[in-house]
């Protein structure tokens, strides 16, 4: 059986024929049934397929993704990076060794933990420009302010960690440097709560996370505006932001664990990053945390020299990049705790509404909870309302069943949710008041 979908041939091919590099778009069961994390995926090794064999009698699969990684290619990255993942070292290791791992319940809503945190990234902000600017000025920063917002930001994200991600997604960031520092804690605290990690342990890594881009300051503000298109020259001047903030951060008593990460958040489980090239367990933990979350946030944030990609693309990137650039379990672990369509994604549903995801479920990867703004015809609502997906979908179905069909760009035309009010199984609240400075 075979049929075509947006111009790319699919096949049905039973599971004890799937071969490696084919690319497997739809299962003959419900994915959120499945353990595979995002809906559409390349197979790269022999436990996929046994993975599958485990799971389904038979698969769709993309004849031209078994070809040729389409999907990244299309995702705006040009040749170099159309071909991650093709023909690169795989390494394999045990899983992460996380010593008595903490398993976190959420603890509050979410309406009551925005307004709890409404101010908190801007704290942050406000904190994080004192520190770098006394630290560019050569003078030896009080980091007391810094540590206190990170726990701030710590204890928030344990309470509910859908908040702190919303407001970040949402928020207007005086600098683009600050923006990703903070984003980057941000998804990383995320990660490292759906890992287990201790409060102590969260505590280093978001204040890691704040100071480890600090070395970008000794840079042109015209290099860090096109980052991403270097020259050989420009590149080798900018992997050295890292040297730097380690060495202005050297008198600052920091823990270790603290300076780890802002020494090692660009190296690369493959061995591929810098400044030391080291790969696999010789990488810190949180380093590796910090790692996956600063390069996340690279993928979707807006720069002026590339379009970013939607979230939905950066996480299946992530997923072809297992075992390759990141660690195979963290990379799982990561998506497990972002979801996903991750919280702050504007979305189409299957019916042609239009919203942005409120939260998400790990039961229920694919049927997040969406504040629709547009209606099936891509008209503005006069207020919005949430559809929880999986409450939705629950007794209905296949055949009736509301799913995600797109994760669309920032900036879609009429998608912004300050503009709106969230009216739903929780009580009233404002974005736009609570994003308020």
């Amino acid at each position: 059986m075979k049929r075509c979908v947006v111009g790319v041939q699919q096949q049905r091919i039973a599971v004890h024929d799937l071969e490696i590099g084919m690319f497997v778009s739809d299962l003959d069961r419900p994915w959120h049934q499945t353990p595979f994390p995002i809906q559409g995926f390349h197979i790269r090794s022999q436990s996929d397929i046994q993975a599958l064999i485990s799971h389904c009698r038979w698969v769709m699969i993309d004849v031209e993704e078994g070809r040729s990684s389409t999907a990244v290619k299309s995702a705006g990255f040009g040749k170099q990076s159309a071909l991650r993942g093709k023909g690169r070292e795989q390494l394999k290791l045990p899983p992460l060794n996380i010593r008595q791992p903490v398993k976190y319940g959420t603890e509050t809503t979410l309406d009551k933990e925005l307004k709890a945190s409404k101010r908190l990234l801007a704290d942050a902000e406000q904190a994080l420009q004192k520190t770098w600017e006394t630290l560019q000025a050569g003078e030896t920063a009080d980091l007391r302010p810094a540590a206190e917002v990170t726990r701030k930001m710590v204890d928030s994200v344990i309470r509910q960690p859908d908040a702190l991600l919303w407001l970040s997604r949402t928020r207007q960031f005086d600098d683009f440097i600050y923006r990703h520092a903070l984003n980057t804690a941000v998804w990383a605290l995320v990660c490292g709560r759906q890992l287990g990690l201790k409060e102590e342990l969260l505590n280093h890594l978001g204040l890691g996370c704040l100071l480890s881009q600090v070395g970008k300051t000794t840079l042109p503000r015209e290099l860090l505006r096109h980052e991403r298109q270097l020259s050989q020259d420009d590149y080798t001047r900018y992997r050295s932001y890292v040297t730097s903030g380690v060495e202005m951060l050297e008198e600052a008593g920091l823990p270790r664990a603290v300076m780890a990460v802002v020494e090692y958040h660009r190296e690369r489980h493959n061995g591929s990053g810098f400044p030391k090239g080291i790969r696999g367990d010789r990488i810190p933990v949180l380093a590796k945390v910090a790692g996956i979350a600063e390069f996340f946030e690279s993928l979707i944030a807006p720069r002026e020299d590339h379009a970013p990609l939607t979230p939905a693309k950066a996480v299946a990137l992530l997923y072809e990049m297992r075992n390759i650039e990141f660690q195979e379990d963290l990379v799982e672990n990561f998506i497990q705790g972002i979801g996903v369509y991750p919280t702050g994604s504007l979305v189409e549903l299957s019916d042609g509404q239009r919203g942005i995801v409120v939260s998400h479920s790990p039961e229920r990867r694919l049927w997040p909870r969406v504040m629709v703004m547009q209606d099936a015809d891509h008209n503005p609502l006069k207020s919005s309302r949430v559809i929880d997906l999986a409450r939705f979908n629950e007794s209905r179905p296949p055949s009736e069943t509301l799913t995600v069909r797109a994760c669309l760009p920032d900036g879609t035309g009429g998608l912004d949710p300050t503009k709106y009010e969230v009216a739903g199984t929780e009580p009233r609240w404002s974005l736009g008041r609570l994003i308020g400075r």
